[in-house]
């Protein structure tokens, strides 16, 4: 019988011997075998190769190195494929223009967010041509892009720019599909599919009208394999689709800051154990190139706003659940009332907390 399982009911891995995979914030952890990372990495280089990397490029991986994706995997299967693969991880943009440079890299793979940050400084910063960098493909992994990002950079590197899909549990690229593909192309079939928001069913092509939550079979695991996983990623479907489209929103207790997952819950866990917090909204907006997190605190007592060990608690509370940087922002009024806190996604992508009721 098929296990449907998402991040919040992830498999506890106390049980788990040899090698594992363990999520930057630690919730998550996973048995990977030799036979699995293996397996892994046959998936990952067969996708580079379907993107179009060859023997002739030199790839430059821009990534966090423990994240979903996951930089190093991405590194080592793209040094099968190119002729050299540099993992340089998620660097200040002089940095990783320098190493650009000294590889001679032809290809860089980076998050959509990370990719339009780093031409605009080349741009406004550094008075540096993105052409002279002679890039010839960018791609680009790990995030919801903003409208027109493979548009602009296509022009301004005039470089072929795909979009790489990783399992966002263990960072594994499965699929790629270009600007122009409405749907990803998998590396093989039965790994990426669709599923409704409130039913454990997978979605039998063409789609009907409505949202749809990406799920993952990895079918390569050697003791998750049969299991469907939820993957916290959304599309809105117009109806008729035969392919997997791109996700455009997220869904449920996780939300996607900075190529990161965030916990609702472990945050929410978190400020419950600070005396004095009556509310909580956790804001993301994008307003430039990046994403950005401010934790909007409204306290009970009028002694605790002005008061900075408060303020100090919270930011240390945040640091232990994640590696995300989130602003803390003090609220000037008080309220006495208790209220759950709440997500405001000012970019637009997270649906909310419960599939439920956002289907």
């Amino acid at each position: 019988m098929t296990s449907w399982i998402t991040r919040d009911t992830f498999p506890a891995g106390r049980a788990a011997a040899g090698l594992l995979h363990v999520s930057p914030e630690g919730d998550l952890v996973a048995p990977l075998a030799a036979a699995d990372r293996t397996a892994a990495l046959e998936l990952a280089a067969a996708t580079l190769r379907a993107a179009g990397i060859g023997e002739s490029d030199r790839v430059v991986v821009a990534l966090n190195n423990d994240g979903e994706p996951a930089g190093s995997l991405i590194t080592e299967a793209a040094a099968e494929v190119a002729q050299a693969a540099a993992s340089v991880g998620a660097r200040g943009r002089m940095r990783l223009h320098t190493a650009l440079e000294k590889v001679r890299a032809t290809t860089l793979i980076i998050t959509p967010t990370g990719a339009m940050d780093f031409l605009a400084r080349l741009h406004l910063e550094f008075l540096l041509d993105p052409l002279d960098l002679e890039l010839r493909h960018i791609l680009l992994v790990g995030e919801i892009p903003s409208p027109n990002t493979y548009a602009q950079l296509a022009s301004e590197f005039e470089a072929s720019v795909r979009e790489l899909y990783a399992d966002p549990f263990f960072g594994v690229p499965i699929a790629q599909r270009t600007a122009a593909d409405a749907a990803y192309t998998p590396v093989r079939e039965g790994l990426l599919g669709l599923a409704p928001l409130d039913k454990d069913a997978s979605l039998d092509a063409p789609y009907a009208e409505g949202p749809a939550e990406l799920v993952v079979t990895p079918d390569w695991h050697s003791t998750l394999g049969d299991a469907t996983l939820r993957t916290g990623q959304a599309v809105r479907l117009a109806g008729g689709e035969e392919g997997v489209p791109a996700p455009t929103h997220t869904v449920g207790e996780h939300v996607l800051v900075r190529g990161r997952w965030l916990s609702i819950p472990k945050v929410a866990a978190a400020l419950t154990r600070i005396d004095g917090v009556t509310h909580w909204d956790l804001r993301i907006t994008r307003e430039g190139t990046l994403d950005a997190a401010a934790l909007h605190i409204t306290f009970g007592r009028d002694s605790l706003i002005k008061n900075p060990m408060w303020k100090s608690r919270i930011v240390q509370a945040l640091y232990a659940i994640t590696p995300i940087s989130i602003e803390v922002v003090i609220e000037p009024d008080v309220s006495e009332e208790r209220r759950p806190g709440t997500v405001t996604d000012e970019r637009g992508h997270h649906l909310g907390r419960d599939r439920a009721h956002c289907a």
